[in-house]
């Protein structure tokens, strides 16, 4: 639309209404909040500019006109995608958060290029909105020059949660918080939103409707385990005795208008249920019921995605479908009628506490397996008091006793509060001494303990103020395939406390994880790259890698490595380039020019960036060198 084709009044007018309407959008609980809220808060700074405008007789010039409507239409792709990330589903969003940020970094491009052509010494405004204007330009300039560090753990989390059959509960409940995801009734939205999304979008792929359905009943399953007694608020329990759910159309089948049990897709795109769209068939038609074109063929395509999201909301609505057995799971843990049997946790308590040195032993092995089976037994063995006494037997001279000591400890710890029941028993320092010089099983245990515990942020001051880091690089250098990865993820949830990443450094992390990064065949260049990010961060960190001579293995991996992997080596490099004259000729030297070049083209949103600013390095020192 050109700068004549609507009327100066009818352009600021809309303008006035876009920001009011996003300055009322209610707050957001998504992982991309920060980015929402940040944008919210900026457009609404733009609001005395236009209510002193409307009240202005003067006529704008041309350029100001255009520079207006530039900035009404990168003002309503901020409210179409604020309305995207409000709406919308929280599990597709974190699966998606790199493509979310880079839709909110194009927005504020379009925003700050649209203010660039407004001329404000040629508008008719007091001086406090002008200067209150310019100071919002100058924050949409600064936030497009720089985007938000990506969130490893929740990268990592969501990565875990859906490489696993069995999710651990502590990553689920990680990222339960994460996602906002807290209660039935979030969930029950979430799927809602899920589904609104797939009918919306005409469906998404098959693979990424698969991990969201599977995230989605892992976190009901934690969230249930967590809070027993919350499934429904009686409310609503009072509700659903009292009347159906409404079935929504798009699971109804064109034929029978019943929930469809097993959606079909014939050759018109169309989707019905199998037995009734066969029994079309089988009496002789060759036209599709709904559309009634002729079907190319009768081959019926299974319906997998709609399938999975009618049973989605069958489970959060209380439907059953056919040969689906229903779980009833509205015990209180830890209470009578539970599964857990409390005299027998007793009785081996009491061999814990005055048994032999043999009956110990075998209570603690007794006592980590019932941990280890379900939620219920870890609930009802800590609340017996067992953890005082396995955190006493952790120093006890028999390794076996040992090992079972600390895994108990490890089962237990799934459970938050078990966390802290185990911190304050005063566990730590007795784990990080089995992580010193327990067997090797017990090592990696204590390992993946102090990686559970860590959870708790204050908890990651705790653990490396008591020497585990030192232990766990030792680990990360000697252990089995398994005591590394143990290790390697406790180092780099440690390692997201600023301190845990100096005493990383200082503890000399940086070479095993050079020599783990140059060995492929090793199994942990995924992991010895994301501490290596995150340790690039601090200035120590940065000085420590680039004194590792690490230029040839980063542009390697950004030549053949993993999509994640060329990321995390673009922002290393990102790091020891910037403000590294020396570094980046080194890399020049490598090669790395037609590398950041494929990367920017190919790499993931958050490579791109960082091979873009550092090939834009390589082009000033080439321009200083002419």
């Amino acid at each position: 639309m050109g700068p004549k084709e609507i009327s100066q009044e009818a352009l600021l007018s809309q303008l006035s209404e876009i920001i009011r309407i996003i300055s009322g959008l209610p707050e957001c609980r998504m992982v991309s909040r920060k980015m929402y809220s940040n944008l919210i808060r900026r457009i609404k700074l733009l609001s005395p500019l236009f209510e002193e405008l409307k009240d202005s007789e003067e006529e704008f010039q041309d350029d100001i006109v255009k520079g207006l409507e530039l900035l009404r239409i990168g003002l309503n792709s901020a409210l179409e995608l604020l309305k995207y990330v409000h709406e919308g589903s929280k599990i597709f969003q974190a699966l998606q958060l790199e493509e979310i940020s880079g839709k909110f970094h194009h927005v504020t491009e379009e925003i700050e290029e649209a203010l660039s052509h407004i001329s404000y010494d040629k508008l008719d405004i007091t001086e406090e909105v002008r200067e209150q204007i310019e100071l919002v330009h100058i924050q949409f300039r600064r936030a497009k020059e720089r985007m938000d560090p990506p969130d490893l753990q929740l990268q990592m989390d969501l990565a875990t949660a859906r490489g696993e059959r069995n999710p651990d509960p502590t990553v689920l409940k990680r990222l339960s918080e994460k996602l906002y995801l807290r209660t039935i009734q979030d969930l029950k939205r979430e799927s809602l939103a899920i589904h609104d999304m797939v009918i919306e979008c005409g469906g998404i792929p098959e693979e990424c409707f698969e991990a969201m359905s599977f995230l989605l009943k892992s976190l009901k399953d934690c969230v249930i385990m967590e809070n027993p007694d919350d499934e429904a608020p009686e409310s609503d329990k009072s509700l659903i005795k009292h009347r159906s759910p409404v079935i929504p159309d798009d699971f109804r089948c064109p034929i029978s208008l019943e929930l469809m049990k097993d959606p079909v897709i014939v050759s018109t795109g169309q989707t019905y249920e199998r037995s009734c769209i066969q029994k079309w068939l089988d009496a002789g038609h060759r036209t599709c019921p709904k559309t009634q074109q002729t079907l190319l063929h009768t081959v019926l395509t299974p319906n997998y995605v709609l399938k999975s999201l009618i049973a989605l909301w069958c489970e959060n609505n209380g439907v059953e479908l056919p040969k689906k057995q229903g779980t009833c799971r509205n015990k209180r843990y830890g209470i009578g009628g539970s599964d857990c049997d409390r005299a027998a946790i007793d009785a081996l308590l009491q061999k814990l506490a005055n048994g032999n040195p043999e009956e110990q032993r075998a209570a603690a092995g007794e006592l980590r397996l019932l941990a280890k089976r379900n939620a219920d037994n870890r609930i009802c063995i800590a609340e017996a008091g067992a953890i005082p006494l396995l955190v006493e037997l952790l120093s006890s001279p028999d390794s076996r006793t040992q090992e079972h000591s600390v895994t108990a400890l490890l089962n237990l710890s799934i459970n938050d509060t078990n966390k802290r029941t185990i911190v304050n028993a005063g566990a730590i320092s007795d784990i990080v001494e089995v992580l010193k010089s327990g067997s090797m099983e017990a090592r990696e245990n204590a390992a993946a303990t102090l990686f559970s515990l860590s959870v708790i942020d204050e908890n990651k001051v705790a653990i490396g103020a008591a020497g585990a880091i030192p232990a766990l690089i030792d680990l990360l250098c000697q252990g089995s395939p398994r005591g590394k990865k143990d290790a390697a993820t406790a180092i780099f949830n440690l390692s997201i406390y600023q301190g845990n990443k100096v005493r990383a450094v200082r503890a000399g992390i940086v070479p095993p994880l050079m020599r783990l990064l140059k060995d492929p065949g090793g199994g942990m260049v995924d992991e010895s790259l994301a501490i290596l990010a995150i340790l690039a961060s601090h200035p120590e960190g940065k000085v420590a890698i680039g004194q590792s001579e690490p230029m040839s293995t980063l542009v390697e991996v950004m030549r053949t490595g993993s999509p994640r992997n060329r990321e995390n080596a673009a922002a290393i490099l990102w790091a020891l380039c910037t403000g590294d004259t020396q570094h980046l000729i080194v890399a020049r030297d490598l090669g790395a020019g037609e590398v950041l070049k494929e990367l920017t083209e190919n790499g993931t949103d958050r490579a791109k960036r960082k091979a873009a600013t550092v090939l834009e390095l390589l082009q000033r020192i080439e321009v200083a060198g002419s």
